[in-house]
């Protein structure tokens, strides 16, 4: 199979490059992948595809650019003249611009190709019926958010007409099939990047490490996680660090430099900036618990599953997607009342004074991490790409037999 995977990739800033990053590493190893053709986003430095294993061939198509109004006809040619013989996009809503038609134009693609009989596969990571637009940081307009409902309805149906639609949370799948009657979604995990060995739950020596790991700015404010640490360091003597790894959301420039300033006079707190692929085992290792600092969810964590893999406690906000995944995919952590400084306290208290509560969250968190690799979610889109071809088979065979009729 000649499989085209139109996603962001890394070194760029685009939202899902590092999911784009781990969807190419693991399909490459595949047997029945004969060659990737990577339609990803421009950027100046050249793409990381620093894979140690030995795979399948990657073609790498720089074509399109975030809110470009040429996206839609960069990547059509690109498929044109490449010819795979089946298609994956790696999309969210605002994956191709937040500008209206950009985003629009890109996210019509899929059923495009559908109509050119190629096989294909749109993984949604996240659904607008399910976002909170005010705390996504999209709009606080009414009338606004009324609008985009409406337009979110629509770039919906157009994504719902590739051959199958794919979401991470069983809800999405019951919000799809009920309100557009649709009968082509399908629930494909997050699936977890790394399966490293069994840790050891261990922390090194020297004070604990609060971390929150991500881009932050919108709806991922660390400001609560600050407040709430300085909180928990008046009531114990246990020696506590703060770690802010990450950038700033695309959406809000400037915030983390923002945010150091407010927060100059707090001490042991550490601002990483972009973290490495190949630096993000020692972030986590490090850790003595992950921090979800969110007022709203857009989807599945990828975070969440990366800190299971790591075998690490988490702590959450007690909000629908997060709840519903850790329900479905068996995570355990500590929640929290989003945007709340005394109840994130309490939850951090509880688990970095007790050292036991804080291994059994970690344990559960690996169980769940590793029970859903990357290797097997890719297998399951193979699997899906098959039906596909089967059933387009049925239906030629069935054209077929009505016009020699």
């Amino acid at each position: 199979m000649k499989l085209a995977i139109v996603t962001a990739f890394p070194p760029s800033k685009v939202t899902l490059n590092e999911y784009g990053y781990h969807l190419v590493r693991h399909f490459r190893l595949k047997e029945k992948v004969k060659e990737i053709i990577l339609i990803t986003d421009k950027t100046v430095e050249d793409k990381n595809l620093d894979y140690t294993e030995s795979g399948c061939k990657i073609t790498v198509k720089q074509c399109w650019s975030f809110n470009s109004y040429k996206n839609f006809f960069s990547i059509y040619n690109i498929v044109k003249q490449t010819n795979p013989d089946a298609i994956l996009f790696n999309l969210q809503f605002l994956k191709f611009g937040d500008k209206k038609i950009p985003a629009a134009l890109g996210l019509m693609l899929p059923m495009v190709f559908k109509i050119k009989k190629i096989p294909t596969i749109v993984l949604l990571h996240n659904i607008l019926e399910e976002v909170d637009l005010g705390n996504a940081g999209i709009t606080q307009n009414k009338m606004l958010q009324k609008f985009y409902d409406i337009i979110g309805s629509t770039l919906t149906r157009f994504l719902l007409s590739a051959d199958m639609l794919a979401v991470t949370i069983h809800k999405y799948v019951r919000t799809l099939e009920k309100k557009y009657a649709a009968k082509n979604v399908v629930l494909v995990p997050h699936g977890t990047f790394e399966t490293p060995p069994q840790p050891d739950y261990n922390l090194p020596a020297g004070p604990k490490k609060i971390m929150a790991f991500g881009k932050f700015g919108s709806y991922k404010k660390v400001e609560v996680m600050i407040e709430a640490v300085e909180l928990v360091r008046q009531t114990v003597k246990e020696p506590l660090e703060i770690v802010i790894a990450g950038t700033d959301n695309p959406n809000t420039p400037g915030y983390l430099e923002e945010v150091k300033e407010n927060y100059a006079h707090v001490q042991g707190i550490t601002f990483t900036g972009y973290v490495d692929e190949a630096d993000v085992p020692r972030i986590f290792n490090e850790s003595a618990v992950v921090v979800f600092p969110y007022s709203s969810t857009t989807g599945s964590s990828g975070v969440l599953h990366q800190a299971g893999g790591y075998g690490k406690a988490v702590i959450m906000p007690d909000l629908g997607d997060l709840s519903e995944l850790v329900r479905d995919e068996g995570y355990r952590g500590e929640f929290f009342k989003p945007e709340n400084v005394s109840s994130l306290a309490k939850a951090i208290k509880k688990i970095v004074l007790n050292d036991e509560y804080r291994l059994e969250l970690s344990r559960a968190n690996y169980k769940a991490a590793t029970s859903l690799p990357m290797e097997k979610i890719t297998d399951m889109y193979l699997d899906h790409f098959e039906t596909i071809k089967q059933q387009k088979q049925v239906s030629a065979d069935t054209e077929l037999l009505t016009g020699d009729i």
